[in-house]
């Protein structure tokens, strides 16, 4: 069974409705840009970013947990959680290096959110790479580690007498800018097709109660119906 024809089979589990939201939204979806949390303590910010993510179109998010578990405030997030994909990075190595070896294996460049920068800021960077923004902890930033390995460092520009924006309203900015000159751009940034099928089947499947057990009925029907079209059923011909 191929996946549109798993996805066509699984969607008489999910609402008319649903389905409609997941053929419009998951077109808007992106991997050109990801984004990178380093150990975010504070639950109502790390949960604005997921919900932030979900808004602009950006469908994963990295979160380093060296220091600070990354947890979740649902009434923050308002199930936006369930739409993003979050991959947590807390192994008993360094978590930092796994994340950063891990993104540019997938060709990103590493961007740290900084006040290092001198030209680059959310309207001026260049799109046509694949990029990853990460953002530092609530009170210090990132570490010096993850400055020193960025390829390149951004800057939000400000014009008032504290030092920085907070981290989600940071993200906001950022990343809210960023994705709007992408979408005016000639950079690919949309998902393929393969990927764009994909993610609607982890959505639907996320919809469906004990989605795993439909799912394997589903092509053991398929396996059965197909033995009988072709005439290899039980039967014994000895």
């Amino acid at each position: 069974m191929t996946d549109p024809e798993l996805y066509e089979r699984l969607s008489a589990f999910i609402s008319p409705n649903k389905r409609a939201l997941f053929d419009r939204i998951a077109p808007l979806r992106t991997r050109h840009v990801t984004v990178v949390l380093e150990d975010i303590f504070q639950s109502q910010n790390a949960s604005a970013v997921v919900r932030t993510c979900d808004l602009v179109g950006i469908q994963d998010l990295h979160v380093i947990e060296e220091q600070n578990r990354y947890q979740l405030n649902p009434d923050v997030t308002l199930g936006s959680s369930k739409w993003v994909d979050i991959h947590r990075y807390r192994s008993k190595e360094s978590s930092l290096m796994q994340c950063i070896a891990t993104l540019r294996s997938k060709g990103y460049r590493i961007i740290a959110t900084s006040p290092r920068s001198v030209t680059n800021t959310p309207v001026s960077i260049d799109l046509e790479k694949p990029m990853a923004f990460c953002f530092g902890t609530e009170l210090t930033g990132l570490s010096e580690a993850l400055l020193d390995l960025a390829d390149e460092h951004v800057r939000i520009p400000m014009y008032g007498f504290t030092e920085s924006f907070n981290i989600s309203a940071s993200a906001a900015i950022l990343l809210y800018s960023v994705m709007e000159r992408l979408r005016t751009s000639n950079v690919e940034w949309r998902l393929d097709e393969a990927d764009l099928m994909t993610l609607k089947l982890d959505w639907a499947r996320k919809m469906i109660h004990n989605a795993a057990g439909v799912e394997a009925r589903l092509r053991a029907d398929d396996i059965d119906h197909s033995d009988i079209g072709s005439g290899n059923d039980a039967r014994d011909d000895t």
